[in-house]
């Protein structure tokens, strides 16, 4: 079967996370969370030996770093005004604290689509990616990040290894 027929659809759910966007005017500039889910969409050139597009067994590895970045964590812009605030916070353990580029559910479709499509690749040797992440705040609200399902476009954010940290800024 031509595996261009095919997409792979994996979901994760249930990830508490906190965060604030401080250049809003309205009420989002505090602090405040969600349970957040994320929904990868994979594709590949040609189906693997077990007629899979990506094995979910071999996504173990996304999974614990989804759970390091979005489980009970707080999320902080690089350039909030009051990071320093937030790493005390942190060292005090009033908070888990993570550090990325855009905190905001647009950031993190984008940052969980570079991790889901960089780990796929190198697994896959190049033969499956992710064209897709639907991040959601909740029932009512989602952003998707998306990318032609060619393959072409490919993440240049490498997969990390354990431990991962608090900065997940491009820097």
């Amino acid at each position: 079967m031509l595996a261009q027929r095919f997409t792979m659809t994996k979901t994760y759910t249930d990830l508490p996370t906190s965060h604030r966007a401080w250049r809003h005017s309205g009420h989002c500039r505090f602090v405040h969370g969600y349970s957040r889910s994320f929904t990868l969409v994979f594709a590949a050139s040609a189906l693997d030996a077990c007629g899979f597009v990506v094995d979910f067994s071999s996504l173990k590895p996304l999974k614990a770093v989804l759970e390091h970045l979005f489980d009970h964590t707080t999320l902080i812009n690089a350039d909030d005004p009051e990071l320093d605030t937030f790493r005390d916070l942190h060292a005090r353990e009033l908070i888990d604290l993570r550090i990325v580029d855009h905190c905001g559910m647009e950031g993190g479709a984008m940052l969980v689509w570079e991790l889901a499509d960089a780990l796929v690749r190198a697994q896959t040797g190049g033969r499956a990616w992710c064209i897709s992440c639907e991040a959601r705040e909740n029932v009512k609200n989602a952003v998707t990040y998306r990318v032609p399902e060619d393959g072409s476009a490919a993440s240049t954010r490498p997969f990390p290894t354990a431990p991962f940290g608090i900065d997940w800024t491009r820097g």
